[in-house]
């Protein structure tokens, strides 16, 4: 390494932290990439990187495990290796294998995990493993359990605790591999952070003609669990109860309640830490040597936890890191001299199968998008477009003369100029025209 190249680790080998080695010039093996940086990642799963928003189709059957892998990172990427500690006054990133990583600048990429919620028999007094047959969705190692326990024996009754985004994907997978499916839905109504209650109502009618039983408003308040066929003192999910007493029995449960940052190595090394770790318009942490992007990054009092926004920042980060022109959502910070990070505007789209075999409606499967504000406040314009034949549903919401959100379901082909439109801010000219083109997809 020469006088001129900058030392960068990167904790974390997902989506955002692969991005920034990628743009760094890393990904490619080089010894130096871009702007004089040697590139390390340091990441925790033994598996080949891969995309998590392919997760549900693996689940499904729909993809081999393999086809979600990232690009190849070369040798910048260290498998298996967690950071158990970051030093900062000596810019030292200790590892569970014993090593250590020395920076100038450290990358936190560390992404987010499972939410598991206060369930009874959830765990035991004095342990923290989670009884057989329940799972969380939200890695590879998380995915390939949950198919081994549904691919083993047709019918298994499957209970899936959360009904947002998460919750739907893996319900419809779970269906579609022949299990007997419960969605539990704390909430009034399905996926209810991105759609309204029309929208919600569809995506309940499509769910449902793939069989997958919905109760909405029931809050689970424990679990039922029996000793394990294998005995040696371990535990089998049996059943779950509801709050109102009601039991459900169960082969599986599948807990899908929300991811929370990875913030303890933050908080460990004296970071600044709210719901996430607290970044500025460059994407810096407490410590100026320290960044963070990703779903473990908290910029301008917001969480995204999705992957157009971890991408984005990771892209502003490297043209900070590397001086280059920063793309969509960076610009000049102060002095004009390296980019900044504004926010994302996030867009969420799901497609979900449609209903199969012999007894089952044919309708089709439900492809659904929803942005920015989805709820009107006083003084807001909405305008609806729906079509109970074709199982359409088009909804934005209007303010001043600036679209501020939108929900489409069943048809897709406008979405991307709503998109853009709200993206980009711009004036409303011909909202019917973006409502109904069919060539912004």
């Amino acid at each position: 390494m020469t006088s001129k190249q900058q030392r960068v680790v990167v904790i974390g080998g997902g989506l955002a932290g692969l991005r920034v080695a990628a743009r760094l010039g890393a990904a490619a093996g080089a010894d130096a990439g871009a702007g004089g940086a040697e590139v390390t990642v340091l990441g925790e799963e033994s598996h080949v990187p891969y995309n998590r928003v392919l997760l549900a189709e693996v689940l499904a059957g729909r993809y081999a495990p393999e086809v979600t892998a990232l690009p190849d990172a070369g040798p910048a990427l260290r498998r298996g290796v967690r950071a158990v500690r970051i030093d900062r006054a000596d810019r030292t990133v200790h590892c569970d294998d014993g090593s250590t990583e020395r920076y100038d600048t450290l990358v936190l990429a560390t992404g987010s995990n499972a939410v598991l919620p206060p369930l009874r028999g959830l765990f035991e007094p004095e342990g923290r493993e989670l009884p057989d047959g329940v799972h969380a969705f939200r890695t590879m190692d998380d995915c390939l359990a949950l198919s081994a326990a549904v691919g083993a024996r047709s019918g298994v009754r499957a209970v899936v605790i959360g009904g947002g985004l998460l919750g739907v994907s893996a319900a419809r997978a779970l269906a579609e591999r022949g299990a007997q499916v419960v969605l539990a839905q704390q909430g009034e109504r399905l996926m209810e952070r991105q759609l309204d209650a029309d929208a919600s109502a569809l995506l309940h009618d499509h769910l449902t003609t793939l069989g997958i039983e919905i109760h909405t408003q029931c809050r689970v308040r424990g679990l039922t669990t029996e000793p394990s066929a294998g005995g040696a003192g371990g535990r089998r999910v049996g059943g779950v109860e509801f709050a109102d007493g009601y039991r459900l029995d169960a082969d599986v449960v599948v807990l899908a309640c929300g991811v929370r940052p990875r913030t303890g190595l933050a908080l460990a090394a004296g970071l600044r830490v709210g719901t996430g770790i607290l970044v500025d318009d460059r994407l810096r942490t407490s410590d100026p040597h320290i960044h963070a992007v990703g779903d473990c990054a908290e910029h301008a009092g917001r969480v995204y936890g999705l992957a157009g926004p971890a991408l984005e920042q990771a892209d502003a980060l490297a043209a900070q890191l590397t001086g280059a022109s920063g793309p969509a959502g960076v610009t000049e910070g102060t002095g004009g001299t390296t980019p900044g990070y504004t926010g994302t505007r996030a867009l969420t789209r799901l497609t979900l199968a449609a209903a199969t075999g012999s007894d089952a409606t044919d309708t089709g499967p439900l492809d659904l998008a929803a942005f920015g504000e989805t709820t009107p406040l006083p003084g807001d314009d909405v305008v609806r477009l729906a079509d109970a034949t074709r199982r359409t549903y088009r909804k934005v919401v209007v303010r001043g003369d600036r679209l501020v959100g939108g929900v489409l379901l069943g048809e897709l082909s406008s979405v991307g100029a709503l998109a853009r439109s709200w993206e980009d801010a711009e004036t409303l000219t011909d909202l019917f025209h973006l409502l109904t083109d069919d060539g912004g997809s």
